[in-house]
């Protein structure tokens, strides 16, 4: 039997480790005008030399967290502009930075889609999500999957943890939906390895 989801859908929070409680809160970073890449609400982002930029170059990228919305000042109306994605490029009235918010919690769990089967025997493993960040530009929502074909021990951003246990998604198929957790935050790893340079 298939699974309900047909694509993916980025990463949305759903707990936190340890089941503390989740607060699912965010962190304020920016954005530099005119950034010349889409960042899909629910796509992994990374600090880059003090903006945040897509993590999903390499599914070895270090992330700092997900996507969860922009804010700015348009450059043609002069208002506050709220959206879900940054569509590239934006350049805001004066030339200032965007906002972006991020779902920054290194224990923050999320759920995410996965382009293959999933067996019992891959959780533990870690995966990516799609290289070249992908999403629909009616809701700005991410379309990425996470790679169950590039798995690793320990290479890649994010670790399964467990089947999400969503009756219409838990088939043993592809787009089952997964739990995933950090496996290279920047801010756990505190190192400017794995792709990242802070300065």
């Amino acid at each position: 039997m298939a699974n309900s989801n047909t694509a993916g859908f980025g990463l949305i929070p759903v707990g936190t480790i340890g089941s503390t409680p989740s607060t699912q809160g965010q962190g304020k970073y920016y954005i530099d005008a005119a950034y010349d890449t889409d960042l899909f609400q629910g796509s992994a982002v990374q600090s880059k030399v003090g903006y945040i930029k897509t993590a999903q170059a390499a599914i070895t990228d270090a992330c700092i967290g997900v996507l969860n919305g922009i804010f700015y000042n348009a450059s043609t109306t002069l208002k506050p502009t709220w959206a879900n994605w940054y569509n590239q490029p934006i350049t805001p009235a004066n030339s200032e930075d965007l906002t972006a918010f991020v779902l920054d919690n290194p224990f923050q769990l999320f759920v995410g889609s996965i382009d293959a089967a999933a067996a019992q025997a891959v959780y533990g493993y870690t995966v990516g999500l799609t290289v070249t960040a992908a999403g629909t530009e009616t809701s700005g929502q991410s379309t990425s999957t996470l790679t169950e074909g590039t798995k690793s021990a320990t290479a890649n951003q994010w670790r399964l943890v467990r089947s999400a246990e969503d009756p219409s998604n838990n088939t043993s198929a592809a787009y089952r939906s997964v739990i995933v957790a950090h496996n290279l935050n920047q801010y756990l790893l505190n190192t400017a390895s794995a792709g990242v340079t802070w300065q």
